[in-house]
């Protein structure tokens, strides 16, 4: 099937825009009396005209050259911004928990044509197999889609945990070589085992080097910075704070500041920002970007939110724009086709307000959003997904015996038990004296904990693991998730087996998903059938499941987000996880007993 909203290489309509901006040839549509937003010089040029022909830019005239009598399509953009289509440059559509051609409405609703998506989540359950299925998604999605290829299949070692994937050095070199969208080589997560020159790190990272690929990162502590950027590693997007992004910056890595919603785990924008405005850092390698958004604040909180919240930290309107289109396409080396209004790019455009929200938006020439609704030229696109094969449906294999709470201490011991904080992604080491009991709700209301376990479901081992959480909060009921980053074995956590037992079977039975029980029933939940990740709906009804799950999560008290408690098992953070096989220490990487 041809990629919806094509447009042809530009060698092939060089003659043809040469004569429509000549005006030897009449363009196919006109966007007439906009204010014109060009991310090249960041200046803003009032009463302007747009003239497109085959999907791409031919000219920008001043306002009222082109008559009407011509026969092209207009389009009155009244006064408004016009500018590139965004560009996010680091994205995990899976987190969204739909498909890529149902993730692709939001995404143009929020005026982002292209992605640069890393797909190693559906790589750590499926493989190389689930990489290029999501490939294909993408093939059919009304969006500009490019693979940043998975890095860290498995995140870390088998001996710490169970993954469905291992993308070998080899599997990576073979999905550059066969899949043209495949541009970069995805953020490299185990930035530890890189520093201490770990060879399968080190010739994963030569397989993307010797074809030329950019290299993205993924990296905690100043520390880890000189030896990282030394192995060719040139992006992260986990600048926390000002300093950190200064030493990228300084190592000549590109920074993609991320943002989210202030209550995730995901908005470390504000601080990392002070870069430029505060330590006088020039932006020209600086972007942003969305990392993780759930269908639900996938509407609210896209990639022009994110630049909004630039320019509320105190960037210059235009340059933030430029953050989110050009200065991405300029990283991956398409700032000839993305990201520009010049002559010859490609026509995605956004039409916006004076408070930057978009209003329309084109892709490829074609009006897909128009005053926030979708056109029917793409209605008809979303209404043809690509569909999954049936083994992308067969991802849960449990263990038939699955104890989901620890055996009651019946001495006194130190536990090793782990602390959430807000906002969710570092997680803390605490040892806590336990005195001897005659039950465990005693010792969990004592010290504010419940239990935490994780279940390999691979089909693999079979493992299970148990942990104590400390601040969740939650004291009646169960949560549990087959989103569990980023080998996506099962985690769950309660005050009770009986609830935890009804969330796993529940999550078992919908072949995978999240949801929230209590009392022996299920609040809320989100089936996610395809590799335990991916919800079949469209993106609106995936939104209102999610926003039913994050009301039910309030209710029983979970202090951490649901998309932060699904970090809880990725052993490659600080300081403390929880993988199928076991309490792990970041970032020494060794298991430690729940008791000792």
């Amino acid at each position: 099937m041809k990629k919806p909203f094509a447009v042809a290489p530009l060698h092939t309509l060089t003659r043809r825009l040469a004569d429509v901006a000549s005006g030897r040839s009449m363009p196919d549509t006109v966007i007439r009396g906009a204010r014109v937003f060009s991310p090249y010089t960041e200046r803003i040029s009032d009463e302007r005209e747009v003239w497109l022909a085959a999907g791409r830019i031919a000219a920008i005239k001043p306002n009222g050259t082109c008559r009407r009598s011509t026969g092209a399509a207009f389009f009155e953009a009244r006064g408004g911004i016009l500018g590139p289509g965004l560009v996010d440059p680091h994205v995990h559509v899976e987190s969204s928990m739909m498909s890529v051609c149902a993730y692709a409405e939001a995404a143009l609703l929020n005026g982002t044509t292209t992605i640069f998506c890393d797909s190693h989540e559906i790589g750590n359950v499926c493989d190389q197999a689930g990489v290029e299925w999501m490939l294909e998604d993408a093939r059919r999605a009304a969006l500009n889609v490019f693979l940043t290829v998975p890095s860290t299949v498995p995140a870390t070692n088998p001996e710490l945990e169970t993954a469905g994937g291992d993308l070998t050095p080899a599997k990576i070199g073979e999905l550059f070589d066969r899949w043209p969208e495949a541009v970069a080589l995805g953020e490299k997560m185990d930035f530890v085992p890189v520093v201490l020159g770990d060879p399968r790190s080190h010739g994963i990272i030569a397989e993307a080097l010797k074809r030329g690929r950019p290299i993205c990162g993924h990296i905690y502590g100043r520390e880890f910075v000189a030896a990282y950027a030394a192995s060719g590693v040139t992006d992260t997007h986990e600048a926390i704070d000002r300093d950190i992004a200064g030493d990228f910056l300084d190592a000549g890595m590109w920074i993609f500041l991320r943002g989210g919603p202030p209550t995730t785990p995901w908005h470390s924008l504000p601080e990392a920002i002070k870069v430029v405005t505060e330590l006088s850092a020039h932006p020209k390698r600086v972007c942003v970007c969305t990392d993780d958004r759930d269908a639900d604040d996938l509407f609210t909180f896209g990639l022009d939110w994110v630049a909004r919240e630039a320019v509320r930290a105190g960037m210059p309107t235009t340059t933030a724009w430029s953050m989110a289109s050009l200065h991405p396409a300029t990283r991956y080396g398409l700032d000839s086709d993305l990201g520009g209004l010049g002559g010859g790019r490609r026509a995605d455009l956004v039409l916006m307000n004076d408070a930057l929200e978009p209003q329309s938006t084109w892709l490829g020439g074609t009006l897909v959003v128009r005053n926030r609704r979708v056109t029917p030229e793409l209605e008809a696109v979303l209404r043809r997904p690509y569909r999954y094969p049936r083994a992308a449906y067969k991802t849960v294999t449990l263990p038939k015996k699955r104890s989901l709470v620890p055996a009651l201490p019946t001495l006194p011991c130190t536990a090793n038990v782990i602390r959430t904080a807000l906002p969710g992604i570092i997680l803390f080491h605490e040892r806590i004296r336990l005195e001897a009991a005659s039950s465990w709700d005693e010792l969990l209301r004592d010290h504010r904990l419940c239990f935490v376990t994780v279940v390999e479901r691979h089909g693999k081992s079979g493992a299970v693991a148990h942990g104590l959480l400390r601040d969740f909060n939650l004291v009646d009921g169960a949560v549990a998730s087959s989103v569990g980053h980023d080998a996506h074995n099962i985690i769950v956590a309660g005050s009770n087996e009986a609830d935890m037992q009804l969330a796993l079977e529940t999550i078992e039975r919908s072949r995978g998903g999240v949801c929230v029980v209590r009392r022996g029933r299920v609040l809320a939940q989100v089936e996610l059938p395809i590799a335990g990740l991916i919800s079949d709906k469209r993106a609106r009804e995936v939104a209102k499941e999610t926003t039913r799950l994050k009301r039910a999560w309030r209710k029983i008290g979970c202090t951490l987000p649901y998309m932060g408690f699904n970090l809880i098992p990725l052993s490659v953070i600080p300081e403390i996880r929880i993988t199928d096989k076991g309490l792990v220490l970041v970032p020494s990487m060794t298991l430690v007993p729940l008791f000792e």
